[in-house]
């Protein structure tokens, strides 16, 4: 049963009083309910890809950027992927009741450190359908009811979404108030949320620098935050040209539009004359613009020159900027200085160069050889994400079940009393 609410407050309101019984469900409760989500979404994939053609005209028609397109459209493939990531939700363990540490006093008293659901979460993005189905599958399989407000870009796509898997839940006997929008609320819906002390516990924010900054500065709720990707790769004196020239292409253009796509490329002057004619060639191969300083402008053509801004730039579409720097010791000030902490590889032989790397670049993941697209809850094997924590506390990296747990100390006794 649904109950009518008018406000966002109260919307917020009736996610809290679900969390209660959502909190108590056990796994195979919490996984049935998941499986009927992704059966409800795979059976509305008509009706959500017809609200998103209406969103994406709109877009279109008030200047949504390419990448921001790209992030919003569903068609019935990503429908169908959207359902497949709940199912991997619900096969994976439990993360509430893990006992994370036990100890008995010496007056008897046992101690017992458990993981517990933090309630209700509440998250703001913009653009993004998939997150409204990723965070309301990770935040019930955690035991959390959710909030979502995912901007006007999507509100038809999330409204049809959202109608899904409240429907899924009714039929499963579980509270469809434990999943909440408040889209239709706008942005004074958006602040309400960001002011639910008390109500919301946890606020993750998706989206933009500028959205991500508004929300950390601006809540009185805990933010979760995630980071824009200012994401660099250093090529080495000693990378292999077949790596450096795939990894660099994959980082980049497998999907330019999403935060851990690569921005700034580093070339270690002692490969550059190797390295760069031949990277910047497979890049504007595949359609990419490459801002480059004066020495990658004189060894490759059609070089846009770089600016100061461009290092410090998050493109989230088909350009990369790109240095020659004298040696390790200036790539990393060069990512001291520039990065966002998200993702950073080095492609190498040098095992020296690799350790050095992995332990002094202070970012949420450190890669060595692969692609910085592998910073993913799907691909670490979480099924989904919450988000990218770019924070060092609670959560860093990509969050999924366990970052979206709290934990409560049990003690059970036999009469003791503190002297």
């Amino acid at each position: 049963m649904t109950t009518t609410a008018t406000t966002a407050r109260e919307r917020m309101l009736l996610a809290k009083s679900a969390a209660r019984s959502i909190g108590l469900l056990g796994d195979a409760d919490k996984r049935d309910a998941l499986l009927a989500l992704a059966d409800a979404i795979d059976s509305a994939t008509a009706e959500v890809v017809a609200a998103n053609r209406e969103d994406l005209e709109r877009g279109r028609a008030t200047g949504l950027s390419g990448s921001l397109q790209d992030r919003l459209r569903l068609d019935e493939p990503r429908v169908a992927a959207l359902a497949e990531a709940v199912r991997d939700i619900a096969a994976l363990p439990d993360p509430v009741g893990r006992v994370l540490e036990e100890r008995t006093l010496p007056n008897g008293v046992t101690l017992t450190k458990v993981s517990v659901p933090f309630g209700v979460v509440g998250s703001i993005y913009e653009a993004r359908p998939n997150v409204t189905v990723d965070i309301a599958a990770l935040a019930l399989r955690s035991g959390n009811a959710v909030v979502l407000r995912g901007g006007s870009a999507a509100e038809q796509t999330n409204a049809a979404l959202v109608r899904a898997m409240r429907d899924a839940l009714a039929s499963r006997g579980v509270d469809p108030e434990a999943i909440q929008t408040i889209d239709e609320f706008g942005r004074e819906g958006a602040r309400e949320l960001m002011q639910a002390r008390g109500v919301v516990d946890v606020l993750v924010p998706r989206g933009s620098a500028q959205l991500i900054e508004t929300v950390v500065t601006e809540s009185t709720v805990p933010v979760i935050e995630t980071g824009a990707g200012v994401v660099h790769i250093l090529l080495d004196e000693s990378a292999p040209l077949d790596w450096a020239r795939e990894i660099v292409v994959n980082a980049k253009v497998q999907r330019p539009s999403v935060c851990n796509s690569v921005e700034t490329v580093l070339v270690h002057r002692d490969a550059a004359r190797r390295l760069v004619p031949a990277v910047v060639a497979a890049l504007k191969e595949r359609g990419v613009t490459v801002h480059g300083d004066a020495e990658v402008a004189r060894l490759a053509a059609d070089v846009v020159p770089a600016t100061e801004e461009d290092w410090s730039t998050e493109y989230l579409s088909l350009d990369v900027s790109m240095r020659v720097v004298a040696d390790i010791d200036e790539a990393l000030e060069h990512i001291r200085s520039y990065s966002t902490h998200h993702t950073e590889s080095i492609i190498t032989q040098d095992a020296a160069n690799i350790e050095r790397f992995l332990a002094e670049v202070d970012s949420a993941v450190v890669m060595a050889n692969t692609s910085t697209r592998f910073t993913d809850g799907g691909e670490f094997g979480f099924g989904a994400e919450v988000g990218i924590s770019t924070q060092k506390l609670h959560a860093r990296g990509p969050m999924g079940l366990a970052e979206l747990t709290s934990t409560k100390w049990l003690a059970r006794g036999s009469g003791q009393v503190r002297p």
